[in-house]
């Protein structure tokens, strides 16, 4: 059931006209989005602290900020987890590069995305799980697997084995032959001479020399990549929750993977909704960091205020991919003067009238419709716009929704 806390006269009809429906990645359909108890558990793959914040990441922390942001508003109980992988391949390489104390350089980064996502106004995750914090529960679904036949160990390490799950593939919708290149991208090591099947996932990797470890039933070594999130978002959120979310590469093949190993240790459904954002990209290609063409947000902070930024980024949809340009900036800046100016130079005007209905509904309509937050924003910019022309007097029923507008937007400047 929906719940919904708008005050009554925002209110379009119970919970409005439409019902909130969000993609779902697995199905590609627009789902309604219900919850039996109103309670909603959200898990977003957090970063990987070899580097710094780029402009990739503020859009997806920051859509699922909004995301948060609406369902809270809609009245419902939510807990958002998000993850940080501060033991892994990119950070450990890094690490020798630079010569420095893999801890150090992790903690590091993790220190400065923290503070770019307060400076952004993101609301704070209810939890931040750290993979080196649940190597117990790691190796505890590792173990589960061997024991269920989904796993085999060789040599100290412990593999995910794909073909023992005859659904592998299922939220990707790849061919196996279409996977192999895409995970080879993206970290799998088809070489290694223990793997039954090149695209079999390492869950548990023997050690290393130089590298951090931890005991196990295997011998010491470390956890791998996919296993962590299905150990951490189940250790916080239960066997079964709502929403995971992460950037569209992360589909395969980490959550592929993640789902797999999390639904054959358990037995149960891991994921009612998976939602993922578009890539940012910039001079023609995805932004990445192995790409070097990252637009980094400790660059943006220094020409622009919060609100500015979050604007930019929420103008565009989340399942959108999307291209660095300077018109979108300038028309964010322009869209930030125009909320800041309407805010707060404009009076109340208690005799006027001023429905603001069309500009309510379209922009609950909007969210409701898959997250449709640029279109929202269109309705407040013609909202505003309006108050301008009434010579810059509101009234009381437009004022009040442009602030609960503003905070699920998370807008700071004009509150």
């Amino acid at each position: 059931m929906i719940h919904c806390m708008m005050p009554r006269e925002f209110m379009r009809g119970g919970c409005g006209s439409m019902a909130l429906k969000i993609f779902n990645s697995f199905t590609e359909k627009k789902e309604v989005f219900q919850s039996a108890d109103g309670r909603v558990g959200i898990y977003v793959c957090g970063i990987t602290p070899y580097d710094v914040t780029h402009l990739g990441h503020a859009f997806t922390y920051t859509v699922f900020d909004v995301v948060v942001r609406y369902l809270k508003h809609l009245g419902y109980k939510v807990t958002y987890v998000q993850n940080l992988t501060d033991v892994d391949d990119d950070i450990l390489r890094k690490a020798k590069e630079e010569k420095r104390v893999w801890k150090d350089l992790a903690e590091e980064n993790i220190e400065e995305f923290l503070d770019d996502m307060r400076w952004l106004r993101n609301s704070q995750p209810d939890v931040w799980p750290r993979s080196t914090g649940h190597i117990e529960e790691t190796i505890e679904i590792v173990r589960t697997l061997e024991q269920k036949g989904h796993a085999y160990a060789r040599n100290g390490s412990v593999y995910f084995d794909i073909d023992s799950d005859e659904n592998y593939g299922r939220l990707s919708k790849l061919s196996r032959k279409d996977m192999l290149p895409v995970a080879n991208q993206r970290g799998n090591d088809p070489r290694d001479p223990n793997k039954k099947n090149p695209l079999d996932l390492v869950m548990w990797q023997a050690k290393k020399p130089g590298e951090p470890e931890w005991p196990s039933q295997w011998g010491e070594g470390r956890p791998g990549w996919h296993i962590e999130c299905s150990a951490m978002s189940i250790k916080h959120l239960g066997q079964t929750f709502d929403i995971h979310g992460g950037g569209r590469d992360l589909i395969f093949p980490h959550h592929e993977s993640s789902l797999a190993q999390a639904e054959c240790a358990t037995g149960q459904k891991f994921v009612r909704w998976w939602m993922h954002t578009g890539m940012v990209h910039h001079d023609g290609e995805k932004m990445s960091k192995s790409l070097g063409n990252l637009v980094l947000l400790k660059d943006l902070r220094e020409k622009y205020d919060p609100d500015t930024i979050r604007i930019y980024l929420l103008s565009h949809h989340y399942r959108s991919s999307w291209h660095v340009t300077p018109g979108d900036i300038a028309q964010a800046v322009s869209r930030e003067k125009l909320f800041r100016t309407v805010w707060m130079n404009s009076s109340i005007a208690q005799g006027d009238s001023f429905d603001v209905g069309h500009e309510r509904n379209g922009f609950f309509d909007a969210l409701d419709d898959d997250l449709n937050i640029p279109l929202a924003f269109d309705h407040l910019e013609s909202l505003a716009n309006r108050v301008q022309k009434n010579r810059g007097a509101w009234t009381p029923e437009a004022r009040d929704f442009m602030k609960i507008a503003f905070s699920i937007l998370g807008l700071g400047n004009q509150r």
